[in-house]
């Protein structure tokens, strides 16, 4: 329904979309800017740090055009509006992530995937195996189960603190912005509470230092870059149960 409706005035949509795309290429633009300046950020180049922004950027979008509305949640939560999706014969969840179904994030995916494409073709000192090219769409994908993952617990989280929408983009959105620098530039610290706290290395970190050739400044193991479809999984499963557990907890407003 959302996507007819959006489609019925197609000029605007293009345009939305297009200023989408736009918006969140200025992010890949201060880099540039960066490297006008220097040759090397972390020990990483230009392209190197592309491939990250493009797959962590695309792997993003993936996941807000599907889940991004569940940051809503709270607000249903506030003005019981949620009570009318507990009566439908359809999932809460998918019923939240379609409210107001935003095709304009395309966007987002258009421009991470154009960056993408860029640093691919400028990396063509890198010996591509067929296990890199593959590891490529693996990435990609497995980084959008991995941020569709924290979204839902974030809108898990919801249920219990009334409106924590922020809490969930700073790992969301903050985490891609992270991600898009080479982890040679943080604290061992944190890179040790985004592997094994919230996962977000798994995104585009440790497969792209694969794909790269580079080591891991944790010094994981190299086959640690094919476990970000499990760790997908793993990550799902509690946030499904969380969501679950906050559906059942719902009380209503009383009104």
């Amino acid at each position: 329904m959302w996507i007819r409706s959006t489609m019925t005035y197609r000029t605007s949509f293009f345009l939305s979309t297009f200023g989408n795309a736009a918006i969140t290429l200025l992010d890949f633009v201060a880099i540039t800017i960066m490297f006008s300046h220097v040759d090397e950020l972390g020990g990483f180049t230009l392209p190197e740090i592309a491939l990250l922004y493009g797959s962590c950027s695309a792997s993003l979008g993936l996941a807000d055009l599907l889940l991004g509305n569940t940051d809503r949640i709270g607000a249903r939560i506030r003005d019981g509006s949620l009570d009318t999706m507990l009566v439908r014969p359809v999932p809460v969840l998918a019923q939240v992530a379609a409210d107001r179904f935003a095709l304009r994030r395309l966007g987002r995916i258009v421009q991470g995937l154009a960056v993408l494409g860029w640093a691919v073709s400028e990396l063509d000192q890198l010996h591509w195996t067929v296990g890199k090219v593959l590891m490529v769409p693996v990435m990609i994908t497995a980084g959008a189960a991995i941020f569709g993952a924290v979204m839902v617990a974030g809108a898990a989280f919801q249920f219990l603190a009334g409106d924590a929408a922020e809490v969930q983009n700073s790992f969301t959105y903050g985490g891609c912005t992270m991600l898009q620098y080479p982890p040679t530039v943080f604290a061992k610290d944190l890179l040790r509470g985004v592997t094994f706290i919230v996962p977000l290395a798994f995104v585009n970190w440790l497969p792209a230092l694969y794909v790269l050739g580079r080591p891991d400044p944790l010094g994981l193991p190299g086959w640690v870059a094919y476990a970000s479809p499990l760790v997908a999984f793993v990550v799902f499963l509690p946030a499904s149960l969380a969501w679950r557990a906050g559906v059942r907890s719902y009380r209503s407003t009383g009104s």
